[in-house]
């Protein structure tokens, strides 16, 4: 297995991303191989200064960067050579089995729908993990790549997150609830009453209705679906509940599941291959989770059993 690293990518690419690759290296399954991509005359010095690299560890050079501030589209179409499209070439030609990357979250997006978009699928979506209060965590899509969505892009969010709960944590019906401002079928805007009667129709999703916000950490269902607006709120709201507890010296094993580092990233569903997104502020040990994370949807090939859903 090959997975490729941006070494460019993140608040504080390269030196993170080099000790997180060297991290994972010593973690990772053996046979497994990872790429780092980035600029020679920045990264190179970093690996230089290291002793005894791990032998499963390369480097590739790419000679631009897309800044986390450029415009996703501009910088992605017009920067040819940038870690992010060396990458993502790497990806389509399937000389590696994943890509990631704490970059340019827009142009990881952009770069996903134009190399390898699957057919069939109006949307890919950014997941999310959430923690249940009873032990184990739920997913959660879109959690931002898709701000506004049609009835018919939330029900296939269902489908595709069924898909990759299922094949990750081997439940054979995961249940699918629908984000919602009320559990009453009538409740919500008209996309989300829209979506509920598709999904309610839906054999190949376990809906079991809508789920208001309080209850979302409850274990009520498996795979919560909604548009990237509300989920990018979500999720960055509970992240602040973990920082403000940090600052407060309070720990808890629940809370502490919101802590990014352990997780890694939000993998991109509805692609022809594994993607995570890391945070901008990704740290060695986040970077580490990220490419531990890839290596466990590689296995479990989530995109094959998608593209079969499709």
């Amino acid at each position: 297995m090959k997975i490729a690293l941006d070494a460019m990518g993140g608040d504080f690419a390269p030196l993170a991303v080099v000790n997180g690759a060297i991290l994972a290296a010593s973690e990772v399954e053996p046979n497994t191989q990872i790429i780092l991509i980035g600029q020679e005359e920045v990264v190179k010095p970093l690996l230089e200064q290291k002793v005894n690299l791990p032998d499963n560890l390369e480097f590739m050079h790419a000679p631009e960067a897309i800044g986390m501030a450029e415009h996703p589209l501009k910088a992605f179409t017009q920067k040819k050579y940038s870690s992010i499209s060396v990458g993502y070439s790497l990806l389509k030609d399937k000389k590696v089995e994943a890509f990631c990357s704490a970059g340019n979250t827009g142009a990881m997006l952009i770069g996903a729908v134009y190399s390898i978009k699957l057919e069939g699928l109006s949307r890919p979506a950014i997941m999310s993990y959430v923690p249940k209060t009873k032990g184990g965590h739920a997913i959660m899509l879109d959690v931002g790549a898709n701000t506004d969505c049609k009835p018919e892009t939330l029900q296939q969010f269902g489908e595709i997150g069924s898909v990759f709960f299922r094949q990750l944590y081997q439940i054979e019906k995961p249940r699918v609830a629908l984000i919602s401002v009320g559990e009453e079928e009538e409740k919500g805007n008209l996309a989300s009453q829209t979506a509920y009667k598709l999904m309610k129709e839906n054999s190949r999703i376990n809906f079991v209705g809508n789920i208001e916000g309080r209850d979302l950490f409850k274990d009520i269902a498996d795979v919560y679906v909604c548009d990237g607006f509300v989920g990018n709120i979500i999720i960055k709201m509970a992240e602040s509940y973990y920082e403000i507890l940090k600052k407060k010296n309070f720990t808890d094993p629940f809370f502490d599941n919101f802590n990014f580092e352990l997780i890694g990233g939000s993998p991109v569903l509805g692609i022809d291959g594994t993607v995570i997104i890391g945070h901008g502020i990704s740290n060695p040990q986040a970077i580490k989770s990220m490419v531990l994370l890839a290596q466990r949807m590689v296995k479990a090939d989530i995109q094959s059993k998608i593209k079969e859903v499709l």
